[in-house]
């Protein structure tokens, strides 16, 4: 059974930063790609960052680069997402996701192809 649990979600002002955690099952980092994705309201979810199970390459996609980051310790069974410069439009549940496909899609797709989801963390960013 796989599963992911978010945590590190809050309140943070604008120019902030915070990271989340996704804490994972044994074994699902060596078997899935992850990725962190989010979803604001009345917004579809979309794709944030995204890490490879098989050789750490990682996709940030355009809207946070340069400001998020993901990274992967392997020996807590935990990806993060390191979020930097934070802006009121980045308010949204952050979710992380398990999935086969190449990161690239994954992170890009308009339905994440994602097979196992966390619950989700808030992230609210005040102006």
């Amino acid at each position: 059974q796989v599963q992911l649990v978010e945590s590190g979600g809050g309140l943070v002002q604008a120019g902030g930063s915070r990271t989340l955690s996704c804490a994972v099952s044994p074994f699902t980092l060596d078997n899935y790609n992850i990725g962190w994705f989010r979803q604001a309201p009345g917004k579809e979810r979309e794709g944030v960052s995204c890490i490879s199970r098989s050789d750490n390459t990682t996709y940030i996609v355009s809207s946070v680069k340069g400001r998020f980051t993901i990274s992967r310790d392997s020996a807590k069974n935990t990806i993060y997402l390191h979020m930097n410069n934070l802006e009121p439009e980045d308010t949204a549940v952050y979710y992380c996701g398990a999935g086969f496909s190449s990161i690239y899609y994954m992170c890009d797709a308009s339905t994440p192809p994602v097979y196992y989801w966390g619950q989700g963390t808030q992230v609210t960013v005040s102006s």
